[in-house]
């Protein structure tokens, strides 16, 4: 029949975002041209970012800029593009030029003005209708809650016309009884018993819903609601399975949804196992040591600067965890009682018998009674 609408939907870049004090810049800058390649390999018509561009609500010029260039490589493919902001944006800021903007195709819902902002388009199968509902706290429309708020909204917009595809792309926590969101330990959702969790019920009437906020790409209920999930992982709990999600609109009755795979330009992973064996070169070569490391170590001896000892061969590494098997015995805790009884130099003897596994040298013994004589001294 000809030519039929295809969006592509991501959400959540936060542009500007550290983790462990590493920035993620580069990353982000690959991911969002992987993104702008896909979107035109894939032919699609229109990219809709669904909230949380910015990590903050002030951006760092850097940032900005990164999302200005991402943004200007749209506009020069010729590609539609359809932004809202989210919890962690500034609406204002988000704003700024929307209205020079749509001239060149890009459209975005940065305020909230008391109505969904509509864009319309066409295909060869008709006319497809846009809303644009950035997030929105709920005292900005008189409500106690969020999803008191986005029902009070939906209610209060303007008539959809059913017979024509319709496509919301919004910001929120949206799940109900038997579809609660998998969330990750990168969001700071504060959920308790429900009360502000927008049930998917209320987008009935839309064909297709963009969700942002949720960091896992997922389903929610029954209908064509999705959330995409971040282009990145920005925990350990993600994982790096991350993608985007490339929806074609034909008839009302014929709506896909695929998702096509992003690659990162590192991997966010785990490892485990002794600190010893795990900087072996046979070991550490078996992946990409340029990756994003969280480290579990399963040494039982005290370990001295096992962070640098792990960035000497992983630079990346950004967390370890220490998990020992050994509970201390009814001997142990005597040991531990014994101790408190002893003079200081027993004590550094068996401190560094624990940590090197062998005992201080004549020479190095003398030399360590030397200096706590003279730090007593001083």
């Amino acid at each position: 029949m000809g030519r039929r609408m295809k969006l592509l939907h991501t959400a959540d870049l936060h542009i500007g975002k550290m983790m462990f004090d590493f920035s993620l810049y580069e990353d982000q800058e690959y991911i969002l041209n992987q993104i702008l390649d896909i979107a035109k390999k894939e032919q699609v018509d229109v990219i809709v970012l669904a909230g949380d561009i910015y990590d903050r609500s002030i951006p760092s010029a850097e940032a900005v800029t990164l999302f200005d260039t991402f943004l200007t490589g749209c506009v020069k493919a010729g590609i539609t593009t359809m932004v809202i902001s989210g919890n962690h944006d500034s609406p204002e800021r988000l704003s700024f030029g929307e209205k020079l903007f749509e001239k060149n195709g890009l459209y975005i819902a940065g305020n909230f003005h008391g109505q969904i902002k509509k864009v319309e388009l066409m295909d060869a199968y008709g006319k497809v209708n846009f809303y644009l509902l950035p997030f929105v706290r709920p005292g900005q429309v008189g409500a106690k809650t969020e999803a008191e708020g986005v029902e009070k909204i939906i209610k209060e917009a303007s008539s959809i016309n059913k017979n024509e595809r319709n496509v919301l792309i919004t910001h929120y926590f949206v799940g109900g009884k038997d579809s609660v969101p998998e969330t990750s330990e990168s969001e700071n959702i504060v959920y308790v018993g429900g009360i502000d969790m927008v049930s998917p019920t209320l987008f009935k009437d839309y064909d297709y819903v963009a969700l942002g906020h949720i960091h896992k790409s997922q389903k929610i209920g029954q209908g064509n609601v999705y959330y995409s999930g971040t282009p990145l992982a920005y925990s350990f709990s993600e994982g790096s399975n991350k993608s985007v999600r490339i929806v074609e609109l034909k008839n009302k009755e014929e709506i896909s949804v695929k998702q096509v795979s992003l690659i990162p330009l590192r991997e966010v992973r785990t490892i485990k196992g002794n600190l010893w064996e795990l900087v072996k070169e046979e070991v550490a070569s078996l992946e990409n040591r340029e990756d994003y490391i969280r480290a579990i170590l399963t040494n039982e001896e005290a370990l001295m600067e096992p962070m640098s000892v792990l960035r000497s061969v992983y630079p990346n590494a950004m967390e370890i965890v220490l998990e020992r098997k050994k509970l201390a015995t009814a001997n142990q805790k005597e040991q531990i009682r014994n101790r408190q009884n002893k003079a200081g130099i027993e004590l550094f003897q068996e401190f560094y018998q624990d940590v090197q596994d062998e005992q201080l040298s004549e020479q190095q013994l003398q030399t360590a009674e030397e200096i706590m004589k003279a730090a007593m001294l001083e």
